[in-house]
């Protein structure tokens, strides 16, 4: 652990006052001044490694404890969290909610808890809401789990080497190692399935429904279940979820995370990422799988010392609904709402089915600061049967604009603030004057009224 990284004055406050001791005394224990220990205890000096171990040695100690800003998503999950409307006037900057999260982390997961369990603006959301849990999990994680990814990438370069083909590869692994073959049957057997594990037959059946992509997906995603379960079951079980189904989703999620690993192996994939500017449609086609199951893999990769961008992904449907949203390492606020602006790209690419959209969009945050994110946004089609309308989301994959210059899909455009298209959190949650699109006054906001003048826009208001 560096020397010079680690503030953790009130932590080691709490020991002292929790043991009984006086700066002298806790000082004399750790073989430092007490002079020291008070420069330690006001965040004037760093915890040094040194100390740390003695700590750990004199005490009852867990170094893990320092970490509370893991806790709540780092400084970019609590200014998530204060772009709330709520706080839309008091002009919180990242400077601050660094000092206070160094100053004071019990306090700082005291407030994450509490806004958590209040959730946006104010509306009692989500304490026993099991896809919430499981997102605020994912974004403590960053949609990284490296563990998962290590055993993965080992997996996947074994099957590299059995075949160049990745289904028969993929096949092959449960056939020999687990004894299942997979066998793709008619919709009219699995009317109301994409995957069955038959353990009677030995078989894992997969619906004719799947494409290619999918159906190796399918396969990984079981390969996971069989091959990762006590490792998956680990990491599920340290979220410590009161409520049954969200640990249950957690773990769904993390099976599917190990089975995009496999498909797009992490160094092979950030190589590839790089040697093409994370060309969308060659790494598609180079990876053989669907542009939704790279957009989000392309969020997880976060790995230390070879980290990829730090994109945002969503899943939208065609009410403006967030069926997934993971903002990873990007810090985004565009997400918070679980729902998004009408003017955003997501929407609009509905009316271009399969089709690359590209989007350089302003959004305005609650607290009134205005950031630029590249938008890449398509539509996906889900599965369903013959003749009957599938369904059909927009998956958006984002990035910040001073990020993304290099990206294939960013060629020829002006990343500059000017040409951007500005965006709001939702109408509701969006305070921008001028938007003909408006459908709905911001949420804690003054109406006006000029009986004698009709504006440009439906709602008038205070600041």
């Amino acid at each position: 652990m560096p020397d010079t990284t680690l503030l953790a004055g009130p932590a080691i406050r709490r020991l002292r006052r929790r043991e009984g001791l006086t700066q002298s005394a806790m000082a004399a224990q750790l073989g430092i001044s007490p002079s020291y220990l008070n420069l330690v205890e006001r965040n004037q000096r760093p915890l040094s490694a040194r100390l740390l171990v003695r700590l750990a040695e004199a005490f009852d100690f867990d170094p893990r404890s320092l970490r509370q800003d893991e806790a709540v998503g780092g400084v970019d999950g609590l200014r998530r969290r204060l772009a709330d409307a709520r706080f839309a006037d008091l002009a919180i900057d990242r400077d601050e909610i660094a000092e206070w999260l160094s100053a004071a982390p019990q306090a700082a997961l005291a407030f994450a808890r509490l806004f958590d369990a209040s959730g946006p603006g104010g509306d009692v959301a989500g304490e026993g809401d099991p896809m919430e849990l499981v997102r605020r999990e994912i974004e403590r994680w960053r949609n990284h789990f490296p563990d998962l990814d290590a055993a993965a990438e080992e997996l996947a370069d074994e099957l590299r080497l059995s075949s160049a083909d990745t289904g028969a590869a993929l096949a092959e692994r449960l056939r020999q190692k687990h004894q299942i073959a997979v066998r793709t049957l008619p919709v009219e057997v699995m009317p109301d399935a994409l995957r069955r594990l038959d353990l009677h037959a030995r078989q894992l059946q997969l619906s004719e429904l799947l494409d290619p992509a999918s159906r190796n997906f399918q396969v990984a995603l079981q390969l996971a279940l069989l091959e990762q379960r006590d490792e998956i079951t680990a990491i599920a079980n340290g979220a410590q979820f009161a409520d049954r189904a969200a640990w249950r989703l957690f773990r769904r999620h993390l099976a599917a995370y190990f089975a995009a690993a496999v498909l797009m192996p992490y160094g092979r994939l950030l190589r590839a990422c790089e040697a093409t500017g994370y060309d969308l449609p060659i790494l598609q086609r180079r990876f053989g799988v669907g542009f939704e199951q790279l957009a989000h893999r392309l969020t997880t990769l976060q790995r230390v010392g070879q980290r990829g961008l730090p994109f945002f992904m969503a899943r939208v449907d065609r009410a403006g609904q967030f069926s997934k949203r993971y903002a990873g390492a990007s810090g985004t606020a565009l997400l918070d709402s679980g729902t998004g602006c009408p003017l955003w790209v997501a929407h609009r690419a509905f009316e271009r089915a399969g089709q690359l959209c590209v989007q350089l969009a302003s959004f305005e945050e609650p607290n009134g600061t205005a950031s630029q994110w590249l938008t890449i946004a398509r539509t996906v089609e889900g599965s369903g049967a013959p003749g009957a309308d599938g369904a059909r989301f927009v998956v958006a994959l984002g990035i910040e604009a001073g990020l993304a210059g290099s990206l294939a899909q960013a060629r020829g455009l002006a990343l500059t603030p000017a040409e951007a298209v500005p965006i709001g959190p939702g109408c509701a949650g969006c305070h921008r004057k001028d938007c003909m699109q408006r459908s709905l006054p911001p949420r804690g906001a003054a109406l006006s009224f000029d009986e004698r003048a009709r504006g440009l826009t439906p709602f008038s208001f205070a600041e």
